[in-house]
């Protein structure tokens, strides 16, 4: 792992690197991993339920999840220690905005240190064999969706097409990941 791969301690996915496999569960209780959408690409996207960033591109983040259904998969991951994103937070982000993706909580905020997350959103998407393909933001702005580069979408259409996508990384815009006092 080279220095420019490391950011405060927390290794980073750099394009082409294989995602780390995980076990999480959702707000209703199922638990989700990676590895149980083999052979179909995932985009992973470190979130919360507060940030402002959040809040814009949420409804576009469904949007992927239902356009996508059963060709990739979006799997939504809360690793923030903050008050705002508890359990009964996440359940009532998911019942008032009607989300389909599965809504994760990361409690030990591992998997979001193994992804090398940083913001909230933060997207890496990942091809049929779940190298990340992408990473970065949804799309390329969060306060304009008609004006905006669905970076997402190409990254998944790229997978499904067997390619890479012409932008294969951008930065991540949003709210910092709140972590836990060491």
């Amino acid at each position: 792992m080279t220095a420019e791969a490391t950011i405060r301690g927390v290794s980073r996915l750099r394009i082409g690197d294989s995602a780390p496999d995980f076990a999480l569960p959702s707000v209703d209780g199922v638990v989700h991993s990676r590895s149980d959408y083999a052979g179909m690409p995932v985009a992973v996207v470190f979130s919360c339920c507060h940030c402002p960033y959040v809040i814009a591109w949420e409804s576009r983040l469904n949007e992927v999840a239902a356009d996508y259904a059963g060709r990739a998969t979006l799997l939504v991951i809360n690793a923030n220690d903050h008050i705002g994103d508890r359990l009964e937070n996440m359940q009532q982000r998911v019942t008032e905005g009607r989300l389909v993706f599965p809504f994760l909580r990361d409690e030990t905020q591992e998997v979001a240190r193994s992804y090398g997350a940083s913001r909230t959103p933060e997207v890496f998407a990942l091809d049929r064999e779940h190298r990340l393909l992408y990473h970065g933001a949804p799309d390329s702005n969060y306060q304009d969706p008609g004006g905006a580069v669905p970076y997402l979408r190409h990254a998944l259409d790229a997978a499904l097409e067997g390619r890479t996508p012409s932008v294969p990384e951008t930065p991540s815009v949003g709210c910092t990941i709140k972590w836990r006092a060491s």
